[in-house]
């Protein structure tokens, strides 16, 4: 036996499903349940009584043709000339003779049958059934959008979310609040009515009819649980989650009514510790299930598909049944075609069932029609309203929460759903999406909770020992954190009202500052100490006109990172709006993350001082580079993403450059590297992600390059030349075409790190591990290396041999020798591991925990032929990832 507590659940997802059914959907499944019973009862009518009855209406007059018939036929059928005579001509008056059958009986019984599916119509027999078939198609249809893969978990969410809403603490204080501010409000613009009577105080009233919770009508949204919710972390940590509560539980809710008395002064509400968690949290969870729901329409294009699809149904079934209804007749004339067998060739036959079916089919087709008009209301108000869009301007005009946004697509019409069934649950949900409702609650906690201990606590230190606090999504910024003076780095990220004040003096070890679409404003005196102290500086932003203005007075800045749009749709002259850097003559690294059109003439300002530049270009076609000619001390400069298909003219200023790293662009061709001469102490050549076909002669000019990455290019072969770079110690060649290797290889004597991963490559060179000696990191794996050669035991240094996706078909003995790849250093499949000797197999697997970690894919040593991925550069902060 099953009891009421475990019965229950099973109804609970149905009774919360009805908050999103409007008046004319819960009319439809009243329809649908009409419809199965009639069908059901005219199947189950027909299964135990349907029957056809049928008497002969004529004598046969062919008995001539069965008493000609040959004798040797006559014998056969087991009947005589004149028995058959007796049968179609019977003589009353006759003895009977011979012994009894009742063979008329089952003849009867034969016709009945034969006139049941020859003479009866198609409605008559298949109706009941083909009733029942589109009832369940209805019935399935019906509530499909509910229970769609892509719309039942934002459904369930929703409706968790509104429970969770509707039975906060902090929503009838928030409407309270509200409307306690606008009643002291028309005090002040009525200031001559002194009596305080209910007149002064009044408060605009609900539409009658709309509200169903103050006239107490009970929702199954709100019940309370028994037990008392759990509370939930802050919002201050980006990871804040809350414990979902059951919409079947039972709820008692107080009057929402805002109270109309006068607050005294210094009377302040607020919540418990538990409540105002839970609050925050509730504020987290809206804003993401928001973001989330506001990105597509799924749930409004199923149910438009569903309604479509429900009115064709029923208009089709209508069209062809209808014409049924005269066929449903009680007599029917039937020709069975046996005149010899039963000796008359037609009956008189009644269907005993007609006038009943006839009756059902009736009642059947005006509730099919009844569907049919409640679909069309439900198309006229699906396109007459702007589902897809919703505007709390009731809420607007009651509570004078005027910044609620508007909502669309999905979360939209989930609104407009509930809106249809009670519109205070709208208003309830609507102060979670009010920014100035959430302001209010992070303020009336925000001494409380972020205390000095708490800032500590969240306080992490990374692997250099630096110790940095983050600080999401708060109205201001608390108190306590200007007690930190062991702090090095603050990252803010969306505090709305941030203010630097001249308590930052206390932080003595500030050198770090994030600011994550955040515009702070700064004291004097606090600024003063940003001066003076600050040296890192990272800026996110939407448009340059959110950096603050204070950025460019900060002259002991040493590294300034700048994420987002620095470009105008006007053209290359806008391409720029941060300003003069002039002041800014200690800076030596600049990172810009943006879609910059042209370099900026403002870097000429600090040309003298600046080492490094990155432009991140996010795909965007860098036009003009004449701006780099003035930055003739840059020693690092690396300009990905920006659409070049050339090498610039500009570098030939760039005496003093380092490293150049132009990796994800469009260079097809670099006849430019013989340019590049000028640049003598270039060490280090990144131009991995791009087109390059042919590798030219001219790569020779670069004797001080001590790395060259083209990686993911269309090389097939590579030029002697690029040989003659006897201090290369890293060459990464991985992911291009190359079918052989030049023995050449031979005089990079320095080399330590050879990628040729995802070539097609057959065979290595044997020369290859006779003169690199210095070879420690080789990855030839996704090749077609049918033999790896035995010289390989001469590469003493060798740490780390990736052979994994080649046609090898043993391993040489010789692996022992390099004792640099035990623990962990040779990365090969396990039946090509186990065909080296045991000796060797003990000793390439002596550091490993088990016997089987040698198959795995072992964590590659820090190195430039990973994978190019964005979030190398990516100044995203954690709630935007999350978002």
């Amino acid at each position: 036996m099953f009891s009421l507590s475990e019965l229950a659940p099973l109804d609970q997802h149905q009774n919360t499903c009805k908050l999103l059914k409007p008046w004319w959907e819960v009319f439809m499944d009243y329809l649908v349940v009409l419809m199965l019973m009639v069908s059901v009862l005219a199947c189950t009518v027909q299964l135990s009584r349907d029957r056809v009855v049928c008497i002969p209406s004529e004598l046969s007059l062919n008995a001539s043709t069965s008493v000609h018939q040959s004798p040797s036929a006559g014998s056969d059928a087991g009947f005589t000339t004149q028995q058959v005579s007796n049968i179609v001509s019977p003589n009353i008056n006759s003895p009977a003779q011979g012994r009894r059958t009742h063979l008329v009986y089952q003849q009867y019984i034969y016709v009945s049958q034969v006139c049941y599916h020859e003479a009866l119509p198609v409605c008559s027999r298949f109706f009941p059934y083909m009733a029942l078939l589109h009832t369940l198609v209805l019935v399935a249809s019906g509530s499909f959008w509910l229970h769609f893969p892509h719309t039942s978990s934002r459904i369930e969410q929703f409706l968790s979310i509104l429970a969770k809403c509707s039975e906060s603490p902090w929503t009838s204080q928030a409407l309270s609040q509200a409307a306690r501010h606008e009643t002291i409000q028309d005090l002040q613009r009525r200031p001559r009515c002194t009596p305080v009577t209910s007149a002064c105080f009044s408060i605009p009233a609900i539409r009658a009819g709309r509200s169903s919770i103050d006239s107490g009508t009970e929702s199954p949204l709100l019940k309370r649980s028994v037990s008392p919710p759990s509370p939930s972390p802050s919002t201050g940590s980006s990871n804040s989650t809350m414990s979902s509560v059951s919409l079947g539980s039972e709820v008692h809710f107080s009057s929402f009514m805002p109270s109309v008395k006068v607050p005294r002064p210094g009377q302040v509400m607020s919540l418990g510790k538990s409540d105002g968690e839970q609050a925050r949290a509730l504020f987290e969870r809206v804003r993401k299930f928001r973001s989330h729901c506001e990105s597509s329409a799924v749930i409004y294009k199923v149910y438009l598909a569903q309604t479509i699809f429900k009115l064709l149904m029923a208009a089709v079934v209508m069209t062809y049944t209808v014409p049924f209804l005269s066929s449903l007749s009680f007599s029917h004339v039937c020709h069975p075609g046996e005149g010899t067998l039963v000796g008359y060739a037609t009956f008189d036959c009644v269907h005993v069932l007609s006038s009943l079916l006839h009756k059902l089919l009736v009642a059947y087709l005006i509730l099919l029609g009844l569907y049919d008009l409640l679909n069309f209301h439900t198309l006229g108000w699906i396109f007459q309203s702007c589902l897809r869009k919703y505007s709390f301007q009731s809420s607007k005009e009651l509570f004078s929460l005027n910044d609620i946004p508007d909502v669309m697509n999905d979360l939209a019409f989930l609104m407009h759903m509930v809106d249809q069934y009670d519109p205070l649950l709208v208003q309830r949900l609507s102060v979670f999406l009010s920014p100035v409702s959430e302001s209010r609650l992070l303020e009336q906690s925000l001494e409380r909770q972020w205390g000095e201990e708490r800032l500590h606590a969240m306080t992490s230190t990374d692997a250099d020992g630096c110790t940095s606090l983050q600080l999401v999504a708060l109205p201001r910024l608390p108190p306590a954190l200007f007690t930190l003076s062991q702090l090095q780095a603050l990252k803010l990220e969306l505090i709305t009202d941030a203010r630097f004040t001249s308590q930052l003096a206390n932080m003595t070890s500030l050198r770090e500052l994030h600011l994550y679409h955040c515009t702070p404003a700064v004291d004097p005196s606090a600024l003063a100490v940003l001066q003076e102290r600050l040296e890192i500086l990272h800026i996110t932003f939407s448009q340059a006109s959110q950096i603050p203005s204070w950025v460019l007075s900060l002259r002991n800045l040493h590294q300034l990172h700048l994420s987002g749009r620095l470009s105008s749709e006007g053209g290359v002259g806008r391409g720029w709006a941060l300003g003069s850097l002039r002041q800014l003559r200690h800076l030596r690294i600049l990172v810009i993350q943006g879609m910059l059109q042209k370099v900026p003439a403002e870097l000429c300002e600090v040309a003298g001082s600046l080492v490094k530049l990155e432009i991140h270009n996010e795909g965007t076609r860098l036009l003009v580079l004449t701006g780099l000619k003035r930055l003739v001390d840059l020693t690092e400069l690396q300009l990905q993403d920006c659409q070049l298909d050339r090498l610039p003219s500009a570098l030939l200023a760039l005496t003093n450059l380092r490293t150049l790293d132009l990796q994800h662009n469009n260079l097809r061709t670099l006849e430019e590297l013989l340019s590049l001469v000028h640049l003598r102490r270039l060490s280090c050549l990144k131009l991995a992600y791009n087109r390059v076909l042919v590798l030219p002669p001219s790569v020779g000019v670069l004797r001080s390059l001590e790395l060259l990455d083209l990686c993911n290019n269309q090389l097939k072969t590579l030029p002697p030349a690029l040989f003659a770079l006897h201090r290369l110690r890293r060459l990464l060649l991985a992911g291009n075409l190359l079918c052989e290797l030049p023995s050449e290889v031979k005089a990079l004597e320095l080399l330590t790190e050879l990628d040729l991963s995802g070539n097609r490559l057959e065979s290595l060179p044997s020369d290859l591990f006779s003169s690199c000696l210095e070879l420690r990191i080789l990855n030839v794996s996704r090749n077609s290396l049918l033999s790896l050669p035995r010289g390989v035991k001469a590469l003493s240094h060798l740490s780390r041999l990736d052979l994994r996706g080649n046609n090898l078909e043993e391993l040489p003995a010789e692996l022992g020798c390099c004792l640099g790849l035990c623990g962990g250093g040779l990365l090969v499949e396990r039946w090509l591991f186990i065909s080296l000797p045991s000796q060797v197999r003990d000793l390439l697997s002596s550091s490993y925990a088990t016997s089987e970690v040698y198959f795995e894919d072992y964590s590659r040593p820090k190195s430039d032929t990973f994978p190019y991925s964005p979030n190398q550069w990516s100044f995203s902060s954690a709630l935007e990832s999350q978002i």
